[in-house]
């Protein structure tokens, strides 16, 4: 038994220091890989695509087909401070199904030597759930009244629901009175 507690409260101290790890320690797209932003969609949403490997002044075209969105272009970044990142961006197609996929791109200028057809990639997960602003996932739920095939008789008007409720009591009531009665041997 002091064995058993021994090694639950190591699993669990070996665990917390696991999710302790800091938010800045998490990994990140690897270096000169291709980073996709966000990394989790809907269908119908713009995704974001930078890269450093095609080097300052590249570009490449990207290809998102695998997700139904076709090529796209990366141009090198107007901003200073990220003039080595090419940008990007693609629409996911409203018809998208969930899963992931992988985007490629592929460097084609001249950003400098050994970067022209080199090929990065990323993961695109596509959900059907959405992103709430404070970080929650929320489910999409269904909305209107669901045809089922089985007619009108229990509407949404209360009155009419209690009546057909009452009506299969009284149903099931009287047939179980007839099988109480089979069973003592009473005739009908």
């Amino acid at each position: 038994m002091h064995y058993a507690r021994l090694l639950t409260g190591t699993a669990l101290a070996v665990a917390a220091g696991a999710l302790a790890v800091p938010a800045s320690a998490a990994p990140g797209p690897p270096a000169g890989g291709l980073e996709i932003r966000p990394a989790t969609v809907t269908p119908g949403t713009t995704v974001t695509v930078n890269t450093t490997a095609c080097g300052s002044g590249g570009t490449a075209t990207g290809d998102a087909s695998a997700v139904g969105a076709g090529t796209f272009t990366l141009a090198p970044s107007t901003h200073p401070e990220s003039s080595e990142t090419a940008a990007g961006r693609f629409e996911v197609p409203p018809s998208a199904q969930p899963g992931t996929y992988e985007i490629v791109a592929k460097c084609s200028g001249s950003g400098g030597s050994g970067t022209k057809n080199k090929k990065v990639a990323g993961d695109l997960m596509v959900t059907i759930t959405s992103t709430a602003a404070a970080g929650e996932r929320q489910q999409q739920l269904p909305k209107g009244h669901v045809k089922t095939g089985v007619g009108g008789a229990l509407g949404p008007d209360p009155v009419q629901t209690a009546a057909g409720v009452a009506a299969l009591a009284v149903a099931a009531a009287g047939g179980t009175w007839l099988l109480h009665r089979r069973a003592r041997g009473d005739r009908i």
